[in-house]
């Protein structure tokens, strides 16, 4: 059976990586708590390759930011749908997230949901 996976590029800056990666740890319990089957979240590291388009180019950094490549990985659409609802609804949501001092500017955040098409 084909598995759903949700991505994320998501620019933030540097010198917040380790805030970052304290939200997105625990971020990871709650997705997993609500049937996330796999969780991501990786940084930017090697963005210097001939002939392609950096992410850092396509999120649009500035130099003091860099790039979070995540995906979160769930049995079905129907799995993600269900899982996102009660997400966002779950009260440890807020105490990971600071809304007076956010780590990154959702309106920046590139988001998708995706079919698998291959695994291997």
């Amino acid at each position: 059976m084909s598995r759903y996976i949700d991505g994320f590029v998501i620019p933030i800056p540097t010198s917040r990586i380790d805030e970052y990666r304290v939200m997105a740890e625990q971020a990871a319990i709650i997705w997993k708590d609500h049937g996330a089957l796999d969780y991501w979240e990786c940084v930017r590291d090697d963005m210097v390759i001939k002939d392609v388009l950096p992410f850092t180019q396509l999120a649009n950094t500035t130099p003091d930011e860099t790039v979070i490549f995540a995906w979160v990985v769930f049995e079905s659409k129907v799995a993600r749908d269900a899982a996102n609802a009660a997400i966002f609804i779950d009260p440890r949501m807020q105490t990971i997230m600071d809304t007076s001092n956010p780590i990154f500017d959702c309106k920046r955040m590139g988001y998708g949901g995706f079919r698998q098409l291959v695994h291997a």
